[in-house]
């Protein structure tokens, strides 16, 4: 029975534009780009967008270093951004920028309509102020102790220990980023957006199906403590859009920066006239929405954004998917604490798909944070793509090539075994859906086991010097060459460079709907060499640019 077709819209947070992508980015953006290849191979309409986050102090003052202008440096950081994304394979079909007309507009837009509902309001507050630099310190700018867990070196407004939100004053012994001085509180006038207004609202969303267990549990706990109003402007000098008739003052980042994925998918629709803006965007839409974010940025996405849709009269997103944060060798990238491996230096040393293929041997549906030991990557990697994927394909193909023309058999060697590969995609299926994508892995490697292991028993070494039985070691080798297809073609948005190989070598298209019918008199090429190995040496490399 063919499955209705679904229109969904993904997006990814938006990597901030002052520095470049690194490793730990890179998880988010492999994990939403594996989801949404499978709903394209499953026929669905799944458009996939995200932006650069081009606003805020930091892009101010990391231009200034640079001597350059804040537009120059978002330029360049968008030009760099776009070619790491490109070269690890992930399919956007937009990646945009918040400094952009449509964001302006749309920002506008999304304020009147919270000003004309009475939602803002203006409140006189004391501010950490950098008295050396002269400037108000946004709460990232702020470093000191977590009042909660008591772990130095934490941000103004949340701990990456224990998650908690909390104000700037709280900080014990807090120091300005920027200039390394305690700072002074100093009074200054904000707008405050009435998020409290929505609590009833949340507390029903939040159980609708949107959210996995873990976040609601995390989401619960801020609920409880009860919503403040939400501060969304700041003092000059920043950089970003100013706010009307109000002096001097700016939108937060975090107000415009969530408006980025309605105004990417906006350009995207102006570059596409057949993609309908309002379908996606109504109140009532009946398409699906979904962000991938890591979990340090739940509070935004799961009270103060579907708050801020449902005050703009817009649709709240179908599933916010939440993963947690990448270690190497127990350490967390940090370009502060000087560990960074960055997407173009692990690509001078190994290949998108390894790290696509790591990544998704962990990722799960929970938060968890995702440990990588590069050693373990390396033998993951050796042991299940060359080792176990490729070598099945490449001891099938050489009987294939060398005795029978290139071309496949007419028929299978065992059909219940070929049955039983192509069955096992309700499950796979399930698991994609679920993003559970370790399960795949694993579910493929149990798959694998099973076909190298009948190529074992069968032996066809041992018959091709029989001519007279040759017909058997025709269908053994063709049997072994689709059940490779199967699996790989499960793998596909796991690993899409190699899927691409794997198509030319078969001369026909990975499709998963076409599994259940075998791959039979059909020409392949000569085996080409598809994967090398990973050598500790590369990785000894990798770690030296790392520093």
């Amino acid at each position: 029975m063919p499955i209705k077709m679904r229109k969904i819209l993904v997006t990814c947070a938006l990597p901030y534009a002052n520095g470049p992508i690194h490793i730990g980015h890179m998880l988010e953006h492999i994990q939403a780009d594996i989801w949404v290849r499978y709903q394209r191979m499953r026929g669905h309409e799944v458009w996939f967008v995200s932006s650069d986050d081009a606003h805020g102090t930091a892009i101010m003052l990391r231009s200034k270093d640079l001597n350059i202008s804040e537009k120059q440096l978002i330029r360049n950081i968008h030009k760099e951004h776009k070619t790491d994304f490109m070269n690890f394979n992930i399919s956007y079909d937009n990646y945009h920028t918040t400094h952009s007309i449509e964001n302006l507009f749309l920002l506008r837009k999304i304020f009147s309509s919270l000003n004309n509902k009475n939602l803002l309001n203006k409140k006189t507050i004391f501010q950490f102020y950098d008295n050396k630099e002269k400037i108000f310190l946004p709460d990232r700018f702020i470093k000191g102790t977590c009042p909660i867990c008591y772990t130095e070196n934490q941000y103004g407004d949340t701990c990456e220990i224990c998650s908690s939100i909390y104000e700037p004053k709280d900080l014990i012994n807090s120091v300005s980023a920027i200039s390394g001085t305690p700072p002074i509180l100093k009074k200054t006038e904000h707008l405050y957006f009435n998020l409290p207004i929505f609590s009833d609202m949340l507390n029903k969303w939040i159980y609708s199906g949107v959210l996995d267990n873990s976040v609601i549990n995390k989401t619960e706990e801020w609920l409880q403590l009860g919503l403040k109003k939400w501060c969304i402007s700041r003092d000059a000098p920043y950089f970003g859009f100013k706010i009307p008739n109000f002096s001097n003052k700016y939108f937060y980042v975090w107000m415009d920066a969530p408006i980025g994925y309605i105004s990417a998918f906006k350009n995207l629709c102006l570059k596409n006239k057949n993609i309908n803006f309002n379908e996606f965007w109504n109140k009532n839409s009946k398409c699906e929405l979904y962000h991938f974010i890591g979990k340090d940025i739940i509070y935004f996405h799961t009270l103060f954004w579907p708050s801020i849709l449902e005050a703009s009269s817009l649709r709240k997103p179908n599933g916010i998917f939440v993963h947690g944060h990448l270690t190497i060798n127990g350490l967390k990238l940090s370009k502060s604490r000087g560990f960074l491996i960055k997407a173009s230096d692990w690509l001078k040393h190994f290949d998108s798909d390894s790290l696509r293929y790591y990544y998704a041997s962990k990722l799960t549906s929970n938060i968890n944070d995702i440990e990588m030991n590069l050693d373990h990557f390396m033998y993951k990697i050796n042991s299940d793509i060359v080792n176990k994927l490729i070598n099945l394909a490449s001891r099938s193909a050489s009987f294939i090539n060398k005795y029978f023309n290139g071309y496949l058999s007419d028929t299978l060697d065992d059909y219940d075994l070929y049955d039983s590969f192509v069955n096992a995609s309700k499950k796979i299926e399930g698991f994609f859906e679920n993003r559970e994508f370790s399960l795949i892995v694993r579910s493929s490697m149990k798959l694998l086991d099973v076909a190298n292991k009948y190529i074992n028993e069968k032996k066809p070494w041992t018959i091709q010097e029989n001519v007279k039985r040759n017909n058997t070691l025709h269908m053994i080798c063709t049997m072994g060459i689709n059940l490779f297809r199967i699996v790989m073609t499960f793998l596909t948005p796991i690993i899409p460079i190699l899927s691409k190989k794997i198509e030319l070598f078969l001369m026909s298209n990975l499709i998963w709907n076409d599994i259940s019918k075998p791959l039979l008199s059909q020409k392949i090429t000569d085996f080409p060499r598809l994967y090398e190995r990973i050598s500790s040496d590369k990785i000894l490399q990798l770690l030296k640019l790392s520093k």
